[in-house]
């Protein structure tokens, strides 16, 4: 490093010193939280043996992969997991942006606030939680729906806990009720920054609202919805444990509809007590979803070479 250059970054340094200290804590947490855990990468490849320990434990190469591929059960949580996330993705994007547009639209001050804080209450509850509201609703014996709704329209109840072919539908809804709601507030926030000569400008060419929202709102908004589309992307092989576990209460018969990647995992864990398998599975899903972020991000490049969006 040249003394003109070394000298520009120590001016740097001393101009923005008190924003480098704000930054301490949260690079301190990042390396604790997110990076000196990466070394536990290696009980992947190894059989652990907790007599020997973890570092004197044997290698056994990529044996603890071939479980997740061997097994009769891998197209089934990969389908799953994969399909579960792409209806997920897609809702949650057209459900967020729309509650966003429509806070957006409210005249008065106040409204906006209450109505962000309701919709993000189910974001904050714990999935057991969910899973027995759920169940209050779906129940034979005591479930609202069997019980009030469904004589209403002249039919009976119905096996939720034993039929799989609902559960496809059951998941979506209560993975938009609890997901959208928080993504919704990123996106409005999004919305709020746009510059009012826009709609202005808009209104007195005498665009209607659709036309606003279609043609201002949406356009301008894009690179957060890139963004945050593309941080669910990357977690496409995981999958939210609580709702395809506690939701349908882990009954057995609907695990053809709520099996995924890591249920199979957590239960084979259990049964098996095998952490090198499980830890296998961790590097998967995070080498995978990698890759992912960078084909969806070079896909993006090639549709907008020039950022345009950005």
């Amino acid at each position: 490093m040249s003394s003109r250059v070394r000298g520009i970054s120590l001016k740097k340094l001393k101009k923005y010193k008190m924003l480098y200290l704000m930054l301490i804590p949260g690079v301190v947490y990042l390396l604790i939280n997110n990076y000196a855990p990466m070394f536990g990468i290696i009980i992947a490849f190894k059989d652990v043996n907790f007599a020997k320990g973890i570092m004197n434990s044997d290698w056994v190469g990529l044996k603890n992969f071939e479980y997740l591929f061997k097994t009769e059960d891998a197209y089934i949580i990969t389908r799953n997991t994969i399909l579960y996330n792409l209806v997920f993705i897609a809702f949650n994007l057209v459900v967020a942006v729309a509650l966003a547009v429509l806070l957006y639209e409210l005249k008065n001050r106040f409204l906006p606030r209450l109505y962000q804080s309701i919709i993000l209450l189910p974001y904050l509850m714990s999935s057991v939680i969910i899973g027995y509201l759920v169940y209050s609703l779906l129940s034979m014996e005591t479930g609202l729906i069997n019980n009030t709704i469904l004589p209403l329209l002249g039919r009976g109840g119905v096996m939720w806990y034993n039929d799989p072919k609902y559960w496809p539908y059951i998941l979506t809804l209560v993975k938009i009720w609890s997901t959208a709601g928080y993504l919704s507030i990123v996106y409005f926030a999004a919305v709020v920054g746009i510059d009012h000569e826009y709609y202005e400008a808009a209104t007195l060419d005498g665009a209607s609202k659709l036309q606003r929202i279609f043609k201002i709102t949406i356009p301008l908004i894009t690179p957060v919805i890139i963004i945050m589309t593309l941080l669910q992307i990357g977690r496409i092989f995981y999958s939210d444990f609580g709702l395809f576990y506690q939701v349908p209460l882990d009954s057995g018969v609907l695990m053809p509809t709520t099996n995924v990647i890591d249920t199979y995992v957590y239960r084979a864990l259990l049964k098996n007590g095998d952490i090198g398998m499980s830890s296998a599975a961790g590097v998967y899903q995070s080498i995978v979803g990698f890759i992912i972020i960078l084909i969806s991000n070079y896909v993006v490049k090639k549709i907008n070479p020039d950022n345009s969006l950005f």
